[in-house]
């Protein structure tokens, strides 16, 4: 009678991790589930409850640490950026010379200005030059010439 109350055991908690997961859409539990399933499946094979238990965690792990990068990525494909994500890549136009050493710098994109630094210390660029946004540090755009960034 001990096996099937552990079988039922980890049926519940299957059940449960796959409704959270349900509600929240978020990659959380489902790899719990589907490490809850291993359990269960081990359970109706008579494995002893440190096996089941062991096989939960080993299960749950593996896909969590393996599965949710690749599962992200692709469920995230079609996500549109917004806000300061959306002006990566994108072209602005230097409007105060940008020097690193001396802290000065800015662009304007899209119509906002906003502080700007060169991806390296060892590059100065001249108001009026076009730059790419290669990534956001805070409120600064970090930028690459485009002549540059082009090669």
């Amino acid at each position: 009678m001990e096996f099937d109350m552990q079988a039922v055991a980890w049926l519940v908690l299957l059940v449960v991790m796959l409704a959270a997961e349900a509600v929240t859409l978020g990659l959380t539990t489902i790899w719990f589930a589907a490490g809850a399933l291993a359990a269960f499946l081990l359970a109706l094979a008579g494995a002893n409850l440190l096996i089941q238990i062991l096989g939960f965690f080993v299960v749950s792990a593996i896909l969590l640490f393996a599965m949710r990068p690749v599962a992200s990525k692709w469920l995230n494909k079609d996500r549109i950026r917004t806000n300061a994500e959306s002006l990566l890549g994108k072209t602005a136009v230097v409007t105060e010379p940008i020097n690193n050493l001396a802290g000065t710098g800015q662009v304007q994109v899209q119509g906002q200005y906003w502080t700007a630094r060169a991806v390296s210390d060892q590059v100065q660029i001249t108001k009026d030059a076009r730059v790419v946004i290669e990534k956001i540090s805070g409120v600064k755009l970090i930028v690459k010439e485009e002549k540059e960034w082009k090669e």
